[in-house]
C-alpha cells in the first residue's frame, strides 16, 4: 500500500499566478504544473515583462527565478515592493531559483519574496507554496 500524498489535496482553483522564468523550458513547465494543480497562470520573460503584467493581470501570488538577464529577480521584487497595493506592490511573491545557499535565502527574503523555493523542486511543494501565498 502506498503512503497518501498530502500535497495531491493542493487547489488552486482561481488562484493567479505570474511566472516570471527566462528559459523557455522552465517557463513552460512552471505553467502545466500550476495548471495540473488548477491555477491560472501566465509566464513572462523579464522583469519588464512582470512589471507590465502585474499591474494590467493583477495576479493573487508571484512566482519568479532569480537570475534573470538585465535585472534580477532581487530588482524585481524590490521595484514591486515599491508599488501603490493597488497596483500590485504587496503580492505575495516566491523566490525560485538554483542560488540555494542559506545567504542567498536570505537575500531573497531580506529584498522582499515571502519564500525561497530551491532548484530542483517537487511540483508538489511548489503548488503548497503558491497554496500558501495565496491565503496571505
Amino acid at each position: 500500500m502506498s503512503k497518501p500524498d498530502v500535497f495531491r489535496q493542493v487547489e488552486l482553483t482561481g488562484v493567479k499566478v505570474l511566472v516570471v522564468e527566462d528559459d523557455a523550458d522552465a517557463r513552460e513547465l512552471l505553467v502545466l504544473i500550476l495548471q495540473r494543480y488548477g491555477a491560472e497562470s501566465l509566464a513572462v520573460d523579464s522583469t519588464i515583462g512582470a512589471l507590465e503584467e502585474l499591474d494590467h493581470w493583477k495576479p493573487d501570488v508571484l512566482v519568479s527565478d532569480i537570475g534573470l538577464p538585465e535585472h534580477d529577480g532581487y530588482e524585481l521584487i524590490q521595484r514591486i515592493r515599491s508599488l501603490p497595493a493597488e497596483h500590485g506592490g504587496h503580492t505575495p511573491a516566491a523566490a525560485l531559483t538554483a542560488f540555494t545557499s542559506p545567504e542567498d535565502r536570505l537575500r531573497a527574503l531580506a529584498s522582499g519574496y515571502q519564500m525561497h523555493i530551491s532548484k530542483p523542486f517537487e511540483p508538489a511543494m511548489l503548488a503548497a507554496a503558491v497554496a500558501s501565498l495565496a491565503s496571505r
